[in-house]
């Protein structure tokens, strides 16, 4: 038993060993997000401050570790009036709660496992990785998932006249990143 724990151990740090860091570039990236809108269309949104680093192993072709920011200030919906409504205190709160943090616990080959935090509240969640791969100073990945933005404390919303309500609680997250090497 101490054998095959030692090995794993090795075969991690291992791994950690031939990674690289890069700087996530933001004119490159995006952290995208679609949510149904009244019952019946989609609304796709984005963010456009978005910063952190990541670990990518060349050699292997695989994300090791990711850690990432994003400015709740820096919303685009494509509609000004919707923009300032989500920054307001019912419900990003981008005043007292200006950041969305991402830290990956787990990288597994096809999954990215980590810790989301927005509006003070932290979980665990589960994103579909597509490696793009690296090239010369540049690598990046393409993440993907659903999160219930009531988990997190954002929970406006209005109920309609006709039935159903004017949000969904189901967020589709659509993440795109490059990065340079340090």
């Amino acid at each position: 038993m101490k054998k095959i724990t030692l090995g794993l151990i090795s075969v991690a740090l291992a791994t950690s060993l031939f990674a690289s860091e890069y700087k996530v570039d933001a004119t490159n990236s995006n952290a995208g997000f679609t949510v149904k809108h009244m019952m019946v269309s989609n609304v796709h949104g984005k963010f456009k401050d978005v910063s952190g680093t990541f670990e990518f192993d060349e050699k292997t072709n695989a994300l090791v570790s990711l850690n990432g920011e994003i400015m709740i200030a820096s919303v685009d919906t494509a509609d000004e009036k919707r923009d300032n409504h989500l920054k307001a205190d019912d419900i990003f709160d981008a005043q007292q709660f200006p950041k969305i943090i991402f830290k990956s616990t787990k990288v597994e080959k096809d999954t990215v496992y980590g810790d989301l935090t927005m509006k003070g509240v932290t979980k665990n969640i589960k994103l579909d990785l597509e490696n793009g791969g690296a090239l010369g100073k540049k690598a990046g990945f393409t993440l993907s998932g659903k999160i219930n933005r009531s988990d997190f404390g954002v929970t406006w919303n209005k109920a309609l006249e006709t039935g159903g309500v004017a949000v969904s609680d189901e967020v589709k997250l659509n993440i795109d990143i490059q990065g340079n090497l340090k």
